[in-house]
């Protein structure tokens, strides 16, 4: 049985469809909300090294340009800090499954996923 963990926020729509995507096939989820805990430093790194920081954090966002991120330039230990404080800056949901992670909406990698886990 899969066992995945999605990394998203309640009031993002894109996080409910990760969500609603694994319960309809019905894979063990451990929904993990970044509103109210912050995501692991160890965690994030899993996604930083598949995606890089420009493929995780969500620049065309709203809370990136309100922000003002598009004119500075942060060290990785300071966009990690700015994500703690606001999950709304990176491209949610991440979903892992095993050792496979996918970022936004990606239902080709979330079948994936699943196809790995069914072995």
């Amino acid at each position: 049985m899969a066992n995945i963990q999605i990394f998203g926020v309640r009031n993002s729509q894109a996080t409910r469809a990760a969500e609603r995507f694994f319960k309809e096939r019905r894979a063990a989820v451990q929904m993990v909300d970044l509103g109210k805990k912050a995501i692991a430093a160890g965690e994030i790194k899993r996604f930083v090294e598949r995606f890089g920081w420009p493929g995780l954090v969500d620049t065309e966002g709203k809370a990136y340009i309100e922000a003002g991120l598009k004119y500075l330039k942060l060290t990785e230990s300071e966009l990690m800090g700015r994500i703690e404080r606001d999950p709304g800056l990176l491209r949610l949901p991440l979903v892992r499954g095993g050792k496979l992670v996918s970022v936004g909406h990606d239902e080709a990698s979330w079948k994936a996923m699943l196809a790995a886990a069914a072995g």
